[in-house]
């Protein structure tokens, strides 16, 4: 009996866990509007069915209506097409590869703050579609870029055309969110770089770390070494982006450095470093600024690769990494972050663990939020203008770097202690095994947003949610019949 009733048990909760052939990204979850307003609901046993809500919150809007004005120019045209072929990095193996127009990785788009960018993404043949998430963007909805939620992947032969305005100002990067893993890992991603309306005051060099198959560790494309020249005596901002699932540091040798900025956003009075890391998540971004010294040059080191600034021919020695860190807890000086997040609309937690179970059907051993695993998550659920505080906790064993598209996150405390250094904002969060985050929001962007474990492995183990708004709806569809695979 006891046996049958286990049997039975696993038996349910396997059909329990399989999902849709096709169905809508919200009906995934519980919705979970942090003790603000919102409506008595409840969702699905894994089967599709629709929250019911008590009463209407607000007219429904669909986020393919949340775009950038139609009929403004474009001030920046750029288009990419994307290809699956062979290819050999600079000084590595070859691979098989996805590239944009022909590289990997695909041109830096370059813009300044106030311009309006028009991005035309075709797929000449990657099979299984392709998309553009631009990465750190506060962009509008619609433009997002993910398979299944903001639009539909983009088949072989067809193309999509992103429109938004460079409001930010800062390093960002671009990235398929079409079988993202597979397809970031192969090489659909670049870097985009917003400037200020009036110019650069400064020379600046992108160094873009990848990890291509085989273990080929890049920066720009090139295993190894990249020499950029750069006079003594100039002053450089480094754009260092972390294009890998899994976190990794940078250290500098033969200068001092400050770091001038965070996930494109800029730190209060930075004060200059020597002999520490700078700790760069998976997805995340630090400018950092050095000086080209009056002989030599200088070495910017990520394990396994190099960005050598300097004359040419100027050498700079390798160093091992310190073992000290730059704690962005406490570095800079405070000040005003412009919003009050001390009494907030809405408080949130994302509690990451890992339990045995099915997911989708397959057995194994998933990521859980909240004590669920997908799709038994929490929807996190606001209406513009409302200040969120999320607590995020990680007792799965493993780190997450986790990336919350459409806004920003400002850090309030770490494992209980405030945050007492520059305002420290961040779109991708590095979360170690025991640590808890407190981090506050602005809902300043209406849409449906995912709010993911930036390891994409992780993410399609389960380690997936989104942020949604009141009363904006998608006609997108996710599952296998959809041809829609956002992770």
């Amino acid at each position: 009996m006891v046996a049958a009733v286990a049997v039975a048990f696993v038996g349910w909760a396997w059909w329990a866990s399989v999902l849709p052939g096709s169905y809508s990204v919200m009906d995934m979850g519980t919705p979970d509007f942090g003790g603000g307003p919102g409506a008595a609901s409840h969702t699905h046993g894994g089967h599709g069915t629709q929250p019911v809500a008590a009463a209407p919150i607000a007219p429904s809007t669909s986020l393919t209506a949340l775009t950038a004005d139609a009929d403004r120019p474009a001030d920046v045209h750029v288009e990419l097409v994307a290809r699956a072929e062979r290819v050999t990095p600079e000084g590595g193996e070859p691979f098989d590869a996805f590239t944009l127009n022909g590289q990997t990785p695909g041109p830096a788009v370059r813009a300044r703050q106030g311009q309006l960018v028009e991005v035309v993404l075709r797929n000449d043949d990657v099979p299984a579609g392709v998309t553009l998430h631009w990465h750190g963007v506060d962009v509008p909805n619609a433009m997002d870029g993910v398979a299944g939620v903001t639009q539909d992947a983009v088949r072989p032969g067809e193309s999509f055309t992103y429109r938004f305005v460079a409001e930010q100002v800062g390093t960002f990067w671009y990235h398929s969110h079409q079988a993202s893993h597979p397809q970031v890992v192969g090489g659909l991603f670049g870097a985009l770089i917003l400037e200020p309306a009036e110019g650069m005051d400064a020379a600046d060099a992108v160094a873009a770390v990848h990890t291509y198959p085989g273990g080929q560790r890049t920066i720009n494309g090139t295993v190894g070494d990249v020499h950029q020249a750069a006079a003594p005596g100039d002053i450089v901002r480094v754009r260092l982006i972390n294009t890998d699932s899994t976190p990794t540091s940078a250290w500098v040798t033969g200068s001092s450095f400050r770091v001038r900025a965070v996930d494109g956003t800029e730190l209060n009075a930075p004060m200059p470093v020597d002999g520490k890391t700078v700790p760069l998540t998976a997805g995340g971004r630090a400018d950092v600024e050095v000086k080209i010294p009056a002989t030599g040059a200088v070495r910017i080191q990520v394990p396994g690769a190099s960005l050598v600034l300097g004359p040419d021919r100027a050498e700079a020695s390798a160093s091992p990494a310190p073992r000290e860190a730059v704690d962005l807890l406490t570095y800079g000086e405070p000040a005003d972050p412009g919003f009050d997040p001390t009494h907030p609309d809405r408080r949130f937690r994302y509690d990451i663990g890992r339990l045995p179970g099915f997911l989708d059907g397959a057995p194994g051993y998933w990521w859980t939020i909240n004590g669920g695993i997908m799709p038994a998550v929490p929807m996190y659920m606001v209406k513009e203008g409302d200040v969120g505080v999320m607590t995020i906790t990680n007792s799965s064993g493993e780190v997450h770097p986790m990336h919350l598209h459409g806004h920003h996150l400002l850090v309030l405390s770490r494992d209980g202690a405030a945050a007492s250094g520059s305002p420290w904002w961040v779109d991708s969060l590095n979360v170690e095994h025991g640590e808890s985050y407190e981090v506050a929001f602005v809902a300043d962007n209406p849409g449906i947003w995912m709010d993911h474990c930036h390891n994409l492995p992780h993410a399609s183990e389960g380690l997936m949610t989104h942020l949604a708004y009141v009363g904006v709806t998608t006609p997108f569809r996710l599952g296998r019949d959809s041809g829609n695979d956002p992770e």
